[in-house]
């Protein structure tokens, strides 16, 4: 290369930094991690939908010191390797101040070690594994509580409410679905019920006929499923199918209107009951993003308020710390509470939830679901 050349070169490079710091001046670029294709598509459609939506109101108001936000989607596809391809880019290519995602908590894992090193802030809206929050990362936090906090309350209505005693645990194998199975496993445990059934399957899977078999020969009193909800309404159409009638009990993985198309009807999944957060959409502090979300003719079910809340958390510590330093924020987290439209949430040390909200609901035969009175 000549002395011409290098010149020229060395040139392009200053000039383009100066655009990625006039940029970095104007704006603030906060990455929305989740699988936007796939099989899971509509999860990540609501953590997009209720990112954006939160985007627009906070940039209505001015954005965060003056700057607006530009949202940066990166689609996972909830999967591990995948994602960490996803991390690399927000980090390298897209230049991300901060993260909303991932979903899937086995894509979470691998990506926030990657935005550890590198000092950004990641929020997961979706993402329960124990195992997020257990590492002494301080740029991690989550908007949903933990498996062992959503099993526990499983494991306590098995038990309480429907007085089963003859219990199959099923599950995906994923770090998410092993993980709520596990926690309901060791809560029944210590009420002195062991599970007749500890069994995982395996995800994209269509034919669970023989576990289902397999459920009817155990004649079990419930059958409790950790996982996402493909498969969940696989599995329960094919266990009422072999004539299994037995309460069919899931976690949050399953809150997705994804369940009851793979159900193949209302009439298999009516009474399936859920563990899930507090209906944001009931809340006086949501209203205005419910309304905007179906002027959109999107419905805000599952994760979209917990998205829109993540950002609504990131844009506030932003704002008060007027840094994009990611240990920075995730202390101010730790030390301090925020509004949202989920109400007032405050961190842990760990970056957990101090106060989670898990409460049970049932599905009814027209594919909705509502919080047991």
């Amino acid at each position: 290369m000549t002395m011409k050349s290098m010149a020229g070169a060395t040139a392009l490079v200053l000039m383009l930094s100066s655009s990625l710091a006039a940029y970095a001046d104007q704006e603030i670029r906060i990455g929305v991690a989740g699988p936007f294709t796939g099989s899971y598509s509509r999860l990540g459609a609501q953590v997009w939908n209720g990112t954006n939506a939160a985007a627009k109101q906070i940039n209505a108001a001015g954005g965060i010191n003056g700057k607006l936000i530009v949202l940066v989607k990166g689609d996972d596809a909830c999967e591990p390797k995948q994602a960490v391809a996803v991390a690399n880019r927000m980090i390298d290519t897209d230049h991300v101040q901060a993260v909303i995602g991932h979903v899937c908590s086995s894509s979470t894992l691998p990506a926030s070690e990657i935005y550890s090193d590198a000092n950004i802030l990641m929020m997961t809206p979706a993402s329960t594994a124990n195992t997020i929050t257990e590492r002494g990362l301080d740029t991690v936090t989550r908007m949903v509580g933990r498996d062992s906090q959503q099993g526990e309350v499983a494991a306590n209505y098995l038990h309480e409410q429907l007085q089963a005693k003859r219990i199959a645990i099923v599950h995906d194998k994923d770090s998410y679905g092993m993980g709520v199975a596990l926690a309901v496993q060791q809560r029944l445990g210590e009420m002195g019920i062991k599970p007749v059934l500890f069994e995982g399957l395996t995800r994209g899977e269509k034919d669970f006929n023989a576990l289902a078999t397999k459920i009817k020969g155990l004649q079990v009193d419930a059958v409790f499923y950790g996982g996402v909800a493909v498969e969940a309404g696989t599995l329960v159409r094919q266990i009422r199918e072999s004539g299994v009638d037995a309460p069919f009990v899931a976690g949050d993985g399953i809150a997705s209107d994804d369940f009851p198309v793979a159900a193949g009807g209302g009439q298999f999944i009516k009474g399936v009951l859920m563990v899930f957060g507090q209906d944001a959409r009931q809340n006086i502090e949501s209203q205005m993003a419910v309304a905007a979300l179906r002027k959109e003719g999107f419905e805000p079910l599952g994760y979209t308020l917990y998205a829109y809340a993540a950002l609504e958390a990131i844009a506030q510590t932003m704002q008060a710390t007027q840094s994009h330093d990611g240990a920075v924020l995730g202390q101010w987290l730790r030390d301090n509470s925020v509004k949202t439209v989920a109400g007032n949430k405050r961190w842990d040390a760990k970056g957990d939830l101090a106060t989670p909200d898990f409460v049970m609901y049932r599905w009814d035969d027209q594919g909705e679901y509502s919080v047991l009175r």
